[in-house]
């Protein structure tokens, strides 16, 4: 007989916590393969298509369109072949799936769990603790915890609760949310300590629209307001005569081959300043108290979407010539354009290099990119009046601004830093000397 195999909402990756349906791509009754999407989702980072990894006929959808929901909350019921004669119940059945966790992100094959040992009981023995307000059963102790949700490890979190003093009611032991919160009603609480009752949803007064602050507006937020709580930043600015570099542009886009963006320039020469100034390419690790400096650029940029900023990440931008800066930047803008990047596209940065000149302003004080340690912004090229070698002319300007985190570097740093930016983009022959 068929079995019908519940599939959960995945871990999309980088500690990203829910989803929100956008679009279902099946119907009850539809049949399925093996990884063929079935729900289009928007996270915090991008929108994501999610595969099946069971074949077989859809019998249930748990969620309408708009609705969010939790890592590991249910998506959709599956009924898969008939079972293995053996008579083995679910682990038969993964055999009518891929293992797949969430194609194109990384992983292979579904993590491996902690299998809990169940014994029968044994006459005469005491019975085993309750757990959780649940009975228990021994169980190996070795081993990972029991828990795939980052909802779930949060929550235990935010509230004191020991994950290993729980039992899972999940497969093979599996810690649920349903699981941390039964525990956490049943504890006893100082009324002290009573959490308030959540409010509700606030209704708009006359002449108020209400946006909820979720999904890709709701993790800038989240993110802007803890660089400002965490990051004691400081900005220092200067304007720089880009004639010579827009000429060197200019000369390289007339000589064939593919063209050469300025952003892909300004790239060349920021992964040239970090090169000598290596305090800036890091981060800092509050818990340690320490600060962890890289080896490597991994190059984040600014790009404003019609679902809002984003931050795409070049890998390896000090490896690249401007040739490749500028394919990489025209991919990723794209994507973002189009809401296609992958949450491993939106993560990982090192440096994040800002270009708020495409919005026809000369300067700004950007807020750092989280747990980034600066950011270098450029306002937009116009001609000014210049003094240029010992004369006043008209010049194309451009005021260059950096926000750093004062607890990698001072301010003798951060100067050098966007001063050596401010030479190359006045000089671009500078940088030959990095080459």
């Amino acid at each position: 007989m068929a079995q019908v195999l519940e599939f959960k909402l995945p871990d999309l990756g980088e500690g990203l916590t829910e989803a929100e349906i956008v679009r279902w791509l099946v119907e009850i009754g539809d049949v399925v393969a093996i990884d063929q999407p079935v729900v289009e989702v928007e996270t915090a980072k991008a929108m994501v298509e999610v595969p099946c990894p069971y074949g077989g006929v859809v019998t249930a959808r748990f969620g309408e369109e708009g609705t969010e929901l939790p890592v590991g909350a249910p998506l959709i019921t599956v009924a898969v072949g008939e079972r293995a004669p053996s008579g083995g119940g679910a682990e038969e059945a993964r055999t009518e799936s891929s293992g797949n966790v969430l194609v194109g992100y990384g992983t292979s094959e579904a993590p491996a769990r902690r299998r809990r040992v169940r014994q029968e009981p044994v006459a005469g023995a005491a019975p085993t603790a309750a757990v959780n307000g649940r009975a228990g059963v021994p169980e190996a102790e070795d081993g990972p915890l029991p828990v795939i949700s980052p909802l779930v490890r949060r929550l235990a979190r935010q509230n004191g609760l020991d994950l290993r003093e729980l039992t899972g009611s999940g497969p093979d032991g599996l810690i649920l949310r349903a699981d941390v919160e039964y525990a956490l009603r049943a504890a006893p609480r100082p009324a002290a300590t009573e959490a308030p009752a959540p409010r509700p949803a606030a209704t708009a007064a006359p002449g108020e629209i209400r946006t909820p602050l979720k999904g890709m507006r709701g993790a800038v937020a989240d993110k802007l307001s803890r660089s400002r709580r965490e990051i004691p930043d400081a900005t220092c600015w200067v304007d720089a005569d880009a004639t010579e570099l827009m000429r060197a542009r200019t000369a390289m886009n007339t000589a064939g081959g593919p063209k050469i963006s300025l952003l892909a320039l300004l790239a060349r020469i920021c992964t040239a300043a970090l090169a000598r100034f290596p305090e800036l390419n890091s981060t800092v690790d509050a818990q340690a108290r320490e600060v962890v400096q890289f080896d490597h650029v991994h190059l984040g940029f600014a790009a404003q979407t019609d679902r809002g900023l984003v931050v795409p990440v070049v890998r390896d931008a000090h490896a690249r010539d401007a040739e490749s800066l500028s394919a990489e930047f025209a991919r990723l803008t794209e994507a973002g354009r189009t809401g296609t990047l992958t949450p491993g596209e939106l993560t990982g940065g090192t440096f994040t290099l800002n270009n708020y000149g495409v919005f026809g302003v000369d300067g700004s004080t950007p807020i750092i990119n989280h747990p980034e340690a600066a950011m270098l912004g450029v306002g937009r090229i116009v001609p000014k009046p210049w003094v240029h070698e010992g004369e006043l002319a008209v010049r194309q300007v451009v005021q260059l601004s950096l926000t750093f985190d004062h607890r990698v570097c001072d301010g003798g740093t951060a100067g050098g830093f966007l001063r050596y930016v401010a030479d190359c983009v006045e000089q671009p022959a500078v940088l030959l000397r990095t080459l």
